[in-house]
């Protein structure tokens, strides 16, 4: 998770083997944090790399780098947090995608409106194993809080891999459907667009709805 006092650096650097390490020791030098580092995108020569750090000295940090040969340009822009904020995961059938997916944005606007920040990720799929691989990535996200899965028949290694991120602490809310995932959820609700919103919900720090009164309930 993101710290709040945390402090974004976007650096533009020359594309070559031994930059990030070279980052990463002039940051640790100066006894800053790495909180979040992203890799953004490539182009003639040129690579775009976001640091999230806490530490005493930002400012002089980011004045170093900029005197570094390997580093094009540094600027200190507002952290992911504060901009796209916490993030539901949306996963499952094509047509239950979209509604769960309307529910939350709907849910998150509410939200947002009031000064917090939610932003919503979504990718229709078909497969367990393809579906299974998707949740066992969601705790690989940045700033993803919770998940919500959208289909009509769900279970087997799919239910498995809901146990595994539930046991590094990112809750689930299931459609009612078919198999063994409902089993394996915090929550399950039968409305597509009332299990988008309490997505929205569980995750804002505006909301009174509270995840862990419900769990294990069906609605």
């Amino acid at each position: 998770m993101t710290a709040m006092s945390a402090r974004g650096l976007h650096i533009q650097c020359r594309d070559e083997p031994g930059v990030l390490h070279q980052l990463t020791g002039e940051i640790a030098a100066a006894q800053a944090n790495v909180v979040t580092v992203e890799t953004g995108t490539r182009h003639q020569g040129v690579v775009n790399i976001y640091f999230e750090l806490d530490g005493p000295d930002i400012d002089g940090i980011a004045a170093h780098l900029r005197a570094q040969p390997y580093v094009i340009a540094c600027s200190e822009p507002r952290p992911f947090d504060r901009i796209f904020g916490s993030r539901l995961i949306v996963i499952g059938g094509g047509a239950q995608v979209a509604a769960v997916a309307s529910g939350a944005v709907q849910e998150a606007d509410r939200h947002n409106i009031r000064g917090e920040r939610i932003s919503v990720d979504t990718i229709p799929l078909i497969g367990e194993a393809e579906i299974a691989e998707a949740v066992r990535a969601v705790p690989r996200l940045p700033r993803a809080r919770a998940l919500v899965l959208a289909g009509s028949l769900m279970g087997g290694e799919i239910a498995d891999a809901v146990r595994e991120i539930r046991a590094l602490g990112i809750p689930v809310i299931s459609l009612k459907q078919v198999g063994s995932v409902t089993e394996a959820a915090d929550l399950v609700v039968s409305d597509p667009l009332q299990a988008g919103g309490d997505g929205g919900d569980g995750i804002a720090r505006t909301a009174r709805f509270d995840l862990d009164r419900v769990r294990g309930q069906s609605f």
